[in-house]
This record gives C-alpha cells, structure tokens and sequence, in this order.
C-alpha cells in the first residue's frame, strides 16, 4: 500500500526499495520504519512509499504500530500544556522542557517540502491554545527557512512561534474558556496576554528578542495592532513571521463569529493582508513556497464538485488547474469557482 510519508507509522515495513529523486537508494526493502527512517525520507525529499499492508506486518506492541508523526505532535501538544500549566502555577516555566520537545520534532520535519500535508496532519476541530501553539511554531520555522535564515536563527524563530501565546496562561479560565461573545473588560484582559507573555519569558530566563514576539505579535504594520500600536520599522522581524504564521493557522479554526474557512480560501486572505497590514516579505515566502504544495492535493470546489489541482496558475496564484472526473477545471477562466477545501 503507497502511503504519504506524514502517514507513517512506526513499525511500518517498506515494501520495496526506496530511492530518492536523483536515483540514489536511501532505503533497503524490509526496513522497519521508527523516527529516524521517517526523518531520512523527509530528508531526501521522498513523499510516498510502498508499505506492506499493517495487518501482515509483526511489528510489536498496538501502541508502537500506532505510533508516528500524529503521536510526536501529541506529545508536543501534551508537553506544551505542562508548560502552560507550570508558567499558571509558579509564575515561569522550564527552558528545558520547551527545547526537549521542539528540538528533536523539528530534526524530524526539518527538509519536509509538503508543508500542506503537515498542515492538514495538524488540522482537528478541537483546536486550543496548545494545538493552536505547535501549529504557529512549526509554520514559523518554514516561514523563516524559505526566508534564507540559519538552522540556529530558525529554532529561535520557531521557538518564539511556540511560545507567543503563553502568556494566556495569566488569563483567567473563565475569560479563556468562555462559550459566549466576550463583554469589552473582557476583551482588555485577553489582550494583555501579551504582556503577560513577555514578562513570563523574561521570568523564565530566555531571550529578550522570545519575549519581544510574545509582547509583539498583534502588531500590525500600519499600526492598528496592539498592545503599542507600533508601526512596520519598530516590529522585530522575527515577530513579523510569527504574526503571519499566527494569522494563517487562527483563521483555519473556526470561532463561534466565524465558521471554518479552507487553507486556500485563508491563504488569499493573508495575501490580501500583506498589502499594509502584514509584512510583505513573509507574506510572499508563505504564498510562493506554499501553494506549490497544493499541486497534487484532493480539493473541494465551490460548487461542491471534487478534483484534484494539477497546476498552478503562474498569473493568478489562487486560480489553479483542476482535474475533476476526466475533464478540467481551470479556474482562472471560470471566475466563479474557487477551491474552497483540501484535502491530504
């Protein structure tokens, strides 16, 4: 059975043998795939694999043939909520517990070119400001990869991605948890979550430019955001990546204002966001290296027909070429349609 690499799970026997793009053998047939393998794959830029049907496979306990990438976000999601939990209790939390967690996840992905499958992989209907907090981390560290930064200035990026909304937990759970439409003193205390994060992370012993992304990250550039109001040039551009990061994953959640909207349908929405509000740079390294990703993706149209996109539209990056049944849809001659859901 040919299985996206996302989908892996540990214990998974390789059917044949794995070769990368260029024709060289990365895996022998027989191998038995634990987090290391799914890492050399990713690494090697290989997105589907031949797996023997699990039912054959003898690989061990249930727990360890259902483990892989879903279980390592849970276990990054659990160990968030401990720290959120810790920094609630005691005032700070442990720099340890965060850099044991999200170091070795992102050794793991780090290569991984089909960013959208990884997306879809951490899409639920349940999102919390844990969930919320792995996916604008991770979506961080591409952002900033695309964007030519360092391994080393990625992890910090990616970290501060993390991290940026834990200063909720000084929020009272009445406020956070709250079912209804918040009343105004309610909404002023929501918002100094980001106070509450820069003085949690100055607390706790990291940087200044981590607690800066906490304080920063509902800044817009035309000065509309809060808590400061800044403008562009006083918005530290690591937080310039964690906002646009932060956008894209809150608008993929549905609230109780808002139902849930499709990735593309947000993509176009942060891209119409980066004329004045959004940095423009990060805002292109998201559309131009994302939407690639959606080649080859099973989507929804507007019209409730289902497809699969074929080829982006050079001109109109948001109109693509849609294989549906044995025809095609091309999208930037039929205005009215749109993709409107994706699908792994």
């Amino acid at each position: 059975m040919k299985v996206h690499v996302t989908d892996l799970k540990h214990g998974d026997c390789l059917m044949t043998d794995t070769f990368n793009g260029v024709g060289l053998h990365v895996l022998p047939k027989g191998t038995h795939v634990e987090r290391e393998e799914i890492s050399i794959l990713i690494r090697h830029k290989i997105h589907y694999v031949d797996i023997e049907p699990r039912s054959m496979q003898q690989t061990g306990s249930e727990e360890e043939q259902s483990h892989g990438l879903h279980d390592d976000f849970d276990h990054a999601i659990l160990n968030y909520e401990s720290i959120f939990l810790e920094a609630l209790t005691q005032g700070s939390f442990s720099q340890s517990m965060v850099d044991d967690t999200l170091k070795p996840l992102l050794e793991t992905l780090d290569g991984q070119k089909d960013v959208v499958s990884l997306l879809l992989l951490l899409d639920r209907d349940d999102i919390d400001t844990y969930h919320h907090s792995l996916q604008v981390g991770l979506l961080s560290y591409y952002i900033a990869s695309w964007m030519g930064y360092s391994k080393e200035e990625r992890y910090l990026i990616s970290r501060a991605g993390y991290l940026h909304d834990i200063g909720k937990s000084q929020v009272p759970l009445s406020i956070l948890n709250k079912p209804g439409i918040l009343t105004g003193s309610e909404i002023e205390e929501l918002a100094r979550h980001t106070s509450y994060g820069y003085d949690l992370i100055r607390g706790s012993k990291l940087d200044e430019v981590t607690a800066l992304v906490a304080l920063q990250h509902h800044e817009y550039e035309d000065g509309s955001g809060y808590p400061k109001q800044l403008l562009k040039n006083n918005i530290h551009p690591y937080t310039q990546i964690v906002t646009v990061a932060n956008i894209y994953m809150s608008l993929t959640t549905s609230t109780l204002n808002r139902p849930k909207q499709g990735l593309v349908t947000v993509l176009r929405k942060v891209h119409e966001m980066g004329f004045g509000q959004l940095n423009g740079t990060v805002v292109q390294a998201l559309t131009g290296h994302l939407l690639p990703s959606f080649v080859g993706k099973n989507v929804q149209l507007s019209n409730g027909e289902m497809g699969m996109i074929v080829m982006n539209n050079p001109l109109d990056l948001f109109k693509p070429l849609v294989k549906v049944d044995e025809g095609f849809r091309d999208l930037s001659r039929e205005r009215s349609l749109s993709v409107v859901e994706v699908f792994n």
